[in-house]
């Protein structure tokens, strides 16, 4: 390519990076809650009540006030439902996060849970909300924040015999088997005492608020932080039809495998036959939360009757914001978010071909998608997560267009990718003869699972930093006019 060439990829790379940290920061817990709520003294007022329950609650109604924050957003969410809820008194709670936040509220017990696999604090704070939620009574409302991640800084094998050793390993695996995030989940609520509902029946009788960040897709909330507060309606036998699909009787400790193969092998709790077998792919979000609505619940969901399901944030409002940002720049804008849960190279081909057919009737585009890509890996990973893989996936496609002008980006919108201190990365036609130049091998790189190395060297990382965000990954193909 030509330097003046050279100089339109280096605008499109800005562009890109603009785009996605500007939605990103649109993306405001404090702002998002006060679109869903308004405190007048001690009555909180629902303005959008669609989740099920009072549109208002009364807080001095109530002699204990519980909150259990857990997940990646969980300070930024615990600190704005404290700014505006001025009721101290009988206010105690748990906030578990993969980061201790800088500033301390004394009625609050703070974990570092351990993420992508549990640690120690993990546990800990599992077993610290479960004897705090047996004291619950019906004098007692309670606030559950939870945003994703949470499915490992907060967890504790049902079984006791079950060490934090063979937990880490369990999560690996399931890291590692290339299944979609809700069959994971799947897997997890079944094995954890936190996850499948399991959480809020400790506390049956008790008044239930469950505020969400989901970082899975719409369709399948339960699955976010593998559902410590919803129904779960996944079942014993779609459990051990997973495991024999992703033979992970091969790869799980033995101590786990014994614990999946007992006969009395328990059931989450929740009601079986409201949508037998998994979510469908094309579920709708409305699907999801009706599941959620305590108007739909049956006998068996009686422990969540007096639960409130309200989302503070979600993809969605990424993508809008992204799109706003793409459209003000001048950018025919296209969404498309049908390769959620895809594998990442086949994601790739699927929305370089999309992006191409877009691009003969519009000479300046955007191509926009939201989700994650599975990575189904063989061996030991390099450093590297799903983001840069499929980022340098997508540079190896692109070598079939060499004249092209585009852009590709694909970044984590917690600021994190897989191991790695980046959240993705960016590339174009020319990552492949770069990477060549500097000594790296792309296909090697790819093979690996170790893009890392490769996208730093060539200063095409994207880094943010934690962001108290988790709302998925972001993915935005851009071009000029060749």
């Amino acid at each position: 390519m030509t330097p003046a060439s050279d100089i339109a990829l280096d605008a499109l790379h800005a562009t890109a990076t603009e785009i996605f940290t500007g939605a990103l920061s649109e993306c405001n817990i404090a702002s998002a809650f006060d679109r869903r709520f308004h405190f007048e003294g001690n009555v909180l007022h629902r303005l959008l009540p669609d989740g099920g329950g009072p549109a208002t609650i009364n807080l001095a109604a109530y002699k204990r006030i519980q909150v259990i924050a857990l997940g990646k957003v969980a300070g930024p969410m615990l600190d704005v439902l404290l700014d505006r809820m001025k009721r101290r008194q009988g206010l105690r709670g748990i906030c578990c996060s993969n980061q201790l936040p800088t500033r301390r509220n004394w009625r609050f017990r703070y974990f570092e849970g351990g993420h992508p696999v549990p640690n120690e604090e993990s546990f800990t704070a599992a077993r610290a909300a479960l004897a705090m939620l047996r004291k619950a009574r019906k004098d007692t409302l309670i606030f559950f924040l939870i945003s994703g991640g949470g499915s490992a800084m907060f967890d504790l094998p049902l079984d006791p015999q079950i060490t934090l050793e063979d937990t880490i390993v369990f999560h690996q695996v399931l890291l590692a088997c290339g299944a979609p995030i809700n069959e994971i989940n799947t897997l997890r609520k079944h094995f954890s005492a936190v996850k499948g509902g399991r959480l809020a029946i400790v506390a049956p009788e008790a008044q239930k608020v469950s505020l969400l960040v989901p970082d899975v897709p719409l369709r399948t909330l339960d699955a976010l932080s593998s559902g410590p507060t919803s129904p779960d309606h996944s079942t014993v036998s779609e459990v051990r039809e997973l495991i024999e699909r992703y033979n992970l009787n091969e790869k799980f400790p033995a101590s786990v495998n014994r614990f999946f193969e007992r006969e009395d092998l328990p059931e989450s709790p929740g009601n079986k036959s409201l949508l037998p077998g998994f979510f469908p792919r094309k579920a709708d979000f409305t699907i999801s939360r009706k599941l959620l609505s305590p108007a739909t619940m049956t006998g068996e969901d009686e422990p969540f009757r007096d639960s409130v399901f309200e989302i503070l944030l979600s993809s969605h409002d990424l993508v809008e914001n992204a799109r706003a940002l793409a459209a003000r720049s001048g950018y025919f804008v296209a969404v498309d978010n049908s390769c959620d849960d895809w594998d990442y190279a086949e994601a790739a081909r699927y929305l370089l071909d999309r992006f191409h057919s877009l691009r003969v009737n519009h000479d300046r585009l955007c191509l926009i998608s939201v989700g994650e890509v599975t990575v189904a890996m063989d061996r030991t990973p390099g450093a590297g997560g799903r983001n840069q893989q499929f980022a340098l996936q997508c540079a190896l496609d692109l070598a079939i267009y060499p004249h092209e002008r585009l852009t590709v980006l694909s970044a984590g919108s917690d600021g994190i990718d897989g191991n790695t201190r980046s959240a993705g990365a960016i590339v174009d036609v020319t990552t492949g003869a770069r990477a060549k130049a500097f000594g790296y091998d792309p296909e090697a790189s790819l093979a690996a699972f170790n893009a890392c190395p490769l996208i730093t060297a060539l200063g095409d990382s994207v880094v943010t930093g934690p962001t108290g965000q988790n709302l998925r990954d972001l993915r935005l193909f851009i071009a000029e006019k060749t």
